[in-house]
């Protein structure tokens, strides 16, 4: 499968005669960015989606927040990927490598342009789960800087060019996209359980 993880629960179930059978659930975790660039008039230049990374560190977090965690409080933010220096998104991408050696770097600062106008990354805010998805509610960047971008990710930080935190996901677009100056950025996202 392309760009979607599946993690493997194994129960093993053993009945009253001492005998047991393997009893296995395939739960699959996928998550898809959708984007739309549109000028300072509001036309639309492109639009992309594209299937994302829900990297080893964000399934650690969620299985260790979902069965052991207590009072927790999520805080989610999106960031955007430079194509500057990029190879590839990988899923043991982790936050502590963000502008290091996870192949991508985060957009801000003059050397990985486009840049956005906001001075962090902004907070990713989720609708209620329904039907084994949640869908965050579209955030819309403004490019302060002209540049191309390569992708889109989210964390548990709201400071640009943070490492660390958890890095949730990372995805990327097949061909590198142009931002103007004042174009603006609509990024959408829906992480799916099946």
């Amino acid at each position: 499968m392309n760009n979607m993880d599946i993690l493997r629960s194994i129960d093993l179930v053993a009945g009253a005669c001492g005998g047991s059978r393997g009893n296995q659930d395939i739960l699959s975790i996928a998550g898809r960015f959708g984007m739309v660039c549109r000028n300072a008039e509001g036309i639309i230049l492109w639009e992309e989606a594209f299937d994302n990374y829900v990297t080893t560190e964000g399934k650690n977090f969620l299985l260790q927040q979902g069965l052991s965690g207590s009072g927790y409080t999520a805080a989610w933010y999106m960031g955007l990927i430079s194509s500057v220096s990029f190879s590839a998104c990988a899923v043991t991408d982790t936050a502590a490598q963000i502008n290091g050696s996870n192949g991508w770097k985060e957009v801000a600062a003059a050397t990985y342009l486009p840049d956005y106008a906001s001075g962090t990354r902004p907070s990713a805010t989720f609708a209620a789960a329904s039907g084994g998805s949640k869908v965050m509610n579209a955030i819309v960047f403004t490019a302060s800087a002209a540049g191309t971008v390569q992708g889109a990710f989210i964390s548990s930080i709201a400071t640009k060019q943070s490492t660390t935190g958890t890095l949730y996901s990372a995805g990327a677009f097949g061909t590198p996209k142009a931002l103007s100056t004042s174009d603006t950025l609509t990024v959408n996202y829906t992480s799916t359980l099946t």
